[in-house]
């Protein structure tokens, strides 16, 4: 198991430091500023073949500099989770996780601890060894604030601008300055409020997403022919009268997935939101969030999508045409949910420095089948 280190390694910034074209060229930014909005990182993905990776939080207070962002990965061909956090670098302000693409994931780390660009690691061979490089602006603390194909990467910022790069994370250069999108026409019918995730189509056509304050409009826009278009799913009946913000947008190999959330308080709607190929949308039946809020949320094999509410509830939806389905009450301390290829899924609960992996039986009980004790070293910075 790897020690925790203390600041960003010698080697890990050298490296970076080394990366061509990390520098971004200067552009004026639109008229309409929108930065990136916030959202709860915590999460899981699970690619076609059955790998599965989980961002979980662990530790203690961030106030005290205790808490830390930690990636666990469970290999297609086994039931066992591993750490595999990316060694030399300060975690403490979160990690934003791409892939798989090809078999490959990236991960960019929030700054903390007085960086203020963003190191990135990648790894073909399940967190094995990892290879390292940078983004030279801090990465949206988004879960979907990074994106990944087999041609490309994309990155959402803070200050809401959009950056691209090369398959292997080099190169980066500005895609959207900061109040692009929102000063486009399509981001002018939406009245952007903030940019939430970036995503590839299958066909390699880069998308971003956003909050709307027009009603019925779902922020999601392509980039054809150099022009920001308008490219996300109609809502009709009572949605068509709310503000919708795109909660998460995920890109696979066979077309995307959105996590929207149509209205606030108590009243406020979760939809899932499907298109097949990168073009006609299929919109889920509404879930109710009622008193809660999102606390994680992911995507599983397939089509699946799934969230875990404040008020205790986690839900899942299969895919297009299926309905919300409402797992048992996930173990106390859970952090995140993890999808297997059947429609099974794994709780990953978080005391301290602990994980506990819990698996949802065919009887509706969750089983305790792993116990992970994570090295931390408590008031550093890694």
């Amino acid at each position: 198991m790897l020690p925790r280190r203390r600041a960003c390694c010698a080697t890990l910034l050298l490296t970076a430091g080394l990366v061509a074209g990390c520098a971004s060229a200067p552009s004026r930014p639109a008229a309409v500023q929108a930065s990136a909005v916030t959202a709860p990182l915590a999460t899981s993905l699970t690619a076609a073949g059955g790998n599965s990776w989980a961002v979980v939080p662990m530790g203690g207070a961030a106030a005290q500099e205790n808490l830390f962002w930690e990636l666990f990965t469970r290999p297609a061909a086994s039931s066992r989770w591993e750490l595999v956090t990316p060694p030399g670098v300060a975690d403490n302000g979160g990690l934003v996780a791409a892939g798989p693409a090809g078999g490959r994931l990236d991960v960019a780390f929030r700054p903390s601890q007085g960086l203020t660009f963003s190191p990135l690691a990648s790894t073909a061979n399940g967190g094995q060894t990892w290879g390292t490089g940078l983004i030279d602006a801090p990465v949206a603390a988004a879960p979907d604030g990074l994106a990944a194909d087999s041609a490309g990467m994309l990155a959402l910022l803070s200050d809401g601008g959009i950056e691209q790069a090369a398959a292997t994370g080099t190169g980066w250069a500005r895609l959207a300055a900061p109040g692009a999108i929102a000063g486009s026409a399509a981001g002018r019918g939406c009245a952007v409020t903030g940019l939430t995730a970036v995503a590839y189509t299958p066909s390699g056509t880069p998308l971003a997403a956003a909050g709307c304050a027009r009603p019925g409009v779902a922020g999601i826009f392509a980039l054809i022919g150099g022009t920001w278009q308008a490219a996300g799913p109609t809502l009709t009946g009572p949605f068509a009268a709310r503000p919708v913000r795109v909660l998460r947008l995920a890109g696979a190999a066979t077309g995307n997935a959105a996590l929207l959330q149509a209205g606030t308080g108590t009243s406020a709607s979760l939809l899932a939101a499907w298109a097949a190929g990168g073009s006609t949308w299929s919109v889920s039946p509404p879930l109710t969030l009622g008193t809660g809020q999102v606390l994680a949320s992911g995507t599983g094999a397939g089509a699946a999508v799934w969230v875990l509410l404040s008020d205790g509830r986690a839900e899942t939806i299969a895919g297009p045409g299926a309905a919300w389905r409402q797992l048992p009450a996930p173990p106390r301390g859970t952090a995140t949910l993890a999808a297997g290829l059947a429609g099974d899924f794994d709780a990953l609960a978080v005391s301290a420095g602990n994980l506990t992996v819990y698996q949802l039986t065919a009887a509706g009980a969750w089983l305790e089948t792993q116990v992970i004790s994570v090295p931390i070293q408590y008031g550093s910075s890694s």
